[in-house]
């Protein structure tokens, strides 16, 4: 299956890039979110192109051992990789549209309980998403995104050009679709599942061959750019744009561990086929995250930086705490039904199938 798609830039809104000023020694001082792809928290400090990486030294409330493990309760067992192949769709995705709601350096899932620990980052969705988040505060909270069933906290490293902040301006694309061929077999995500894409430790060449890198950073017609684009024109239709997807498969034990990534995997390729199934030991097929986020700058991008680093620092992270009933819904209607849903669940090119959720993005 698959993954390229060709992102077309948003039109930016005259006079829309949103800068805002920020504290330089506090955004300097404040430490980094993960270590390297797949390796668990080590015990010292590392440093990145200027970056520094403290080490956590709380768990989170709801780890009841307090080594990085959240079991899953219940867990999923029973589940084989699905290696059936259904009628061709070529979509088989919804989005959740959400917009940015602050900006704080505090990351729930990677600094629990530490707030100011972890670099700058960019939070949509859960509007009270901070150091001391959990499944019930955000289950308590507010949102930006259409849906309100969906309090999911996501976050990001904020851009900065220069001392400025880059926010994105309005809802932004975050897809939910289906990772494996067997788009009929993907599930939703538990409550309270949590995990981290990417690292804001990896290398270039780690970005530009990571299994989530899509296309990389783009401005205009420049694609698969690892590094900002330096040929981004200066148009009121242009704006910075980047893609990157997350792993699709969970082992089905574990909302968390200890590197906030091994209990989730990508889908691997069935041998003999083009087939995209999930590993054995993570067998459960749940909905491929991606984002595609939009920033409000365009012309001279010398002086971009990530909060986390260079640009290949870029990461993720997401910490679902959407109302069962009404993602069981759009998982059902869009992912398992083959369309290609907005965050109502509706699909224009299949008016007949009609939406998952009412005119107010709500189960009706």
């Amino acid at each position: 299956m698959p993954r390229r798609s060709k992102i077309l830039s948003g039109a930016l809104i005259a006079g829309a890039l949103l800068l805002t000023s920020v504290d330089l020694g506090g955004a300097a001082a404040s430490a980094g979110a993960s270590t390297s792809e797949n390796e668990a928290v080590v015990s010292s400090a590392a440093v990145h192109e200027g970056h520094t990486m403290a080490v956590s030294t709380v768990s989170s409330p709801e780890d009841p051992h307090g080594d990085g493990y959240i079991p899953a309760n219940p867990p999923v067992t029973g589940v084989t990789p699905s290696t059936q192949d259904p009628p061709h769709r070529y979509f088989h995705e919804f989005q959740a549209n959400c917009s940015v709601s602050h900006t704080v350096p505090d990351d729930p899932i990677v600094y629990p309980r530490q707030p100011g620990k972890s670099h700058d980052h960019t939070f949509m969705g859960n509007t009270s998403t901070n150091a001391d988040s959990t499944t019930a505060s955000l289950d308590a909270g507010a949102t930006t995104c259409k849906a309100p069933g969906d309090k999911s906290g996501y976050w990001m490293p904020t851009l900065f050009n220069g001392d400025q902040k880059v926010l994105p301006v309005g809802p932004q694309t975050i897809y939910y679709k289906a990772g494996v061929t067997d788009y009929t077999s993907v599930r939703s995500f538990p409550k309270g599942l949590r995990f981290v894409v990417g690292s804001p430790m990896q290398s270039a060449d780690e970005f530009r061959h990571h299994p989530g890198f899509v296309e990389g950073w783009e401005c205009g017609d420049s694609y698969f750019n690892v590094n900002f684009p330096t040929d981004c024109p200066n148009r009121a239709d242009v704006q910075l744009n980047i893609r990157f997807q997350a792993p699709s498969c969970w082992d089905g034990k574990y909302l968390d561990t200890p590197d906030h990534r091994s209990h989730m995997a990508y889908p691997v390729v069935k041998p003999g086929t083009n087939d995209n199934v999930c590993p054995a030991d993570h067998p459960v097929a749940v909905p491929m995250i991606e984002f595609k986020m939009a920033f409000p700058v365009n012309g001279d991008l010398s002086r971009l930086r990530l909060a986390s680093g260079p640009s290949y620092s870029f990461h993720y992270d997401f910490f679902n705490a959407w109302d069962d009933p009404t993602l069981k819904a759009l998982v059902d209607h869009c992912i398992v039904g083959g369309l290609q849903c907005d965050a109502r669940g509706y699909d224009q090119t299949h008016p007949e199938a009609g939406a998952a959720l009412d005119a107010n993005y709500q189960l009706p």
